[in-house]
């Protein structure tokens, strides 16, 4: 039995799917309760057994809540897919502090409540599974997305410490790292402008892989017990490029970012 956090769309509701096509029952959240219901229903077209929650995962008391409802009606929890995720683009001088604080409601401590609150019941388990979506920006720092990085380097460290403390166990995890993925993230992004926007649109447009090829990924990661799940040939060229060679890689990002902002100004 899985539960999917973010699954109304994109990476998570194509990841519910291919888990219910592995054999799992599945938990659908999402903030979006309707969203939720829909993938459940595709969910139940596969044959599995599925229920729909409306959670903000930023909410402690509503992910303690959730957990264990989840638990009485499924009566047990196998696969954790912390995967709701939300964006902010601009420079760190034009995000206000309540972007960061939204930010990390969502993107880390989402991913905190989801591990405190399962942990125990998947512990209870022959075998478990939790899986962390970080990011390729929770491996390198890229420019306007300063809250984003800081959110999905901190899963990234999160998810590293808990292999390590539960490598004795019967829990595996895995961090996941999508390159670009053709979801909603993006268009439904806070931003300090519109240009912002929509040059991170084009980019996912540009090079972003279907959300279900990242599911795919996913699911494969968690039957080889892998570590870290390096999704789409952008997250692997810069993992490679940080390893060999980290100076030279953030000088890369400086020369986007000056095209970049090329581009802003001739815009105007």
């Amino acid at each position: 039995m899985a539960v999917v956090t973010g699954a109304a769309s994109g990476i998570g509701r194509a990841t519910a799917l291919a888990l219910a096509r592995e054999g799992c029952d599945v938990a659908v959240a999402d903030i979006d309760g309707e969203g939720a219901g829909r993938t459940a229903d595709e969910v139940r077209l596969l044959g599995r057994h599925a229920s729909a929650w409306t959670v903000d995962v930023a909410d402690k008391a509503a992910m303690r809540r959730f957990a264990d409802d989840v638990v009485a009606e499924h009566g047990a929890v196998h696969v954790l897919v912390n995967n709701a995720g939300v964006s902010v683009a601009g420079t760190f001088e034009e995000q206000s502090l309540e972007d960061f604080e939204w930010i990390f409601g969502i993107n880390f401590w989402g991913v905190v409540y989801g591990c405190k609150f399962f942990l125990p019941h998947i512990k209870r388990q022959s075998e478990g599974h939790i899986v962390n979506v970080s990011s390729v920006f929770g491996l390198a720092g890229f420019p306007t997305q300063s809250s984003y990085c800081a959110t999905k380097f901190a899963v990234r460290g999160l998810s590293e410490s808990l292999w390590v403390e539960l490598r004795d166990s019967n829990i595996r995890v895995t961090s996941v790292h999508p390159g670009g993925v053709k979801t909603n993230i993006a268009r439904s992004s806070r931003a300090s402008s519109d240009d912002h926007r929509d040059i991170n649109i084009a980019e996912l447009d540009r090079i972003g892989v279907a959300p279900e090829e990242a599911a795919e990924q996913i699911v494969r990661a968690i039957k080889a017990n892998k570590q870290r799940a390096l999704v789409a040939r952008g997250a692997r060229a810069i993992e490679y490029a940080k390893r060999l060679a980290p100076a030279l890689g953030q000088h890369l990002l400086l020369i986007g970012y000056r095209r970049q902002r090329g581009r802003l100004s001739s815009s105007e």
